[in-house]
């Protein structure tokens, strides 16, 4: 039987690409990624942070401090499981931003393909990359690198879709044993509202059904896509602060 819980916290921990600069910073109560060439937000994170109230200042300003230092944009995940009870004040000192996001959930039924929508591969990761840098407004030569190596790693699935032989949507997801965790969905502004979201969503199912997997997990941003994926039958698992600096 599945931990709901366990499945939409502590397996997405790993869903992170390994990249060739990227640094695991691990020990009892904690994860934490840094990646260097990745300067303007993901792959640099507190993933997990079960912090000892007297050892919990020093914690945050080392860890804050190696980002700032290296001049890189970062999020502190203050999810369930995280730990002292203030941790959240203590970020907030500290100057790092909060937004709530949601643990989202729903079991993956029959589907098939979606119009317009294609897993990427070698000859479209560039189309993959002009969504995911225009969306994000992210460097878009320092995300093919990323992608392609995400590519050649395989453990992620990536998607590009089109409207009218445009790219304008796009969105991954890393297959675990248990689920499917969908990460990363945009639509282009001069395209939402056409049902892409929808259909990226669709496909990613259709997708991961297709291997054998029966439940699918997100953690959506409760301001803008959680609404959408509650639509779309996925049911809040809990709710959390995430921090950026």
């Amino acid at each position: 039987m599945i931990d709901l819980l366990d499945e939409v916290i502590v397996t997405p921990r790993r869903a992170f690409p390994r990249l060739p600069d990227l640094q695991v910073i691990e020990r009892p109560g904690w994860l934490q990624i840094v990646t260097p060439s990745i300067k303007t937000g993901g792959l640099n994170e507190v993933i997990y942070s079960l912090l000892d109230e007297r050892s919990a200042d020093a914690a945050i300003d080392s860890a804050v401090a190696m980002y700032r230092d290296l001049g890189l944009k970062f999020r502190w995940n203050a999810g369930p499981g995280s730990g002292p009870a203030d941790l959240c004040e203590r970020l907030e000192r500290r100057g790092l931003t909060p937004s709530w996001g949601r643990g989202m959930a729903r079991s993956i039924e029959d589907g098939g393909p979606v119009a317009d929508v294609i897993e990427v591969d070698a000859r479209t990761v560039e189309d993959y990359t002009h969504v995911m840098a225009a969306g994000w407004n992210a460097d878009a030569a320092a995300l093919l690198s990323l992608h392609q190596h995400i590519l050649a790693e395989g453990r992620h699935c990536l998607f590009v879709g089109y409207c009218d032989g445009l790219p304008v949507a796009a969105a991954s997801y890393v297959p675990f044993t248990r689920s499917a965790y969908l990460m990363g969905g945009v639509v282009l502004p001069s395209h939402r509202g056409r049902g892409l979201y929808r259909a990226l969503v669709q496909a990613r199912l259709a997708h991961a059904r297709a291997r054998g997997i029966t439940l699918a997990t997100s953690h959506a941003r409760e301001a803008t896509s959680a609404p959408i994926l509650e639509k779309l039958g996925f049911e809040t698992v809990c709710r959390f602060p995430l921090y950026f600096g």
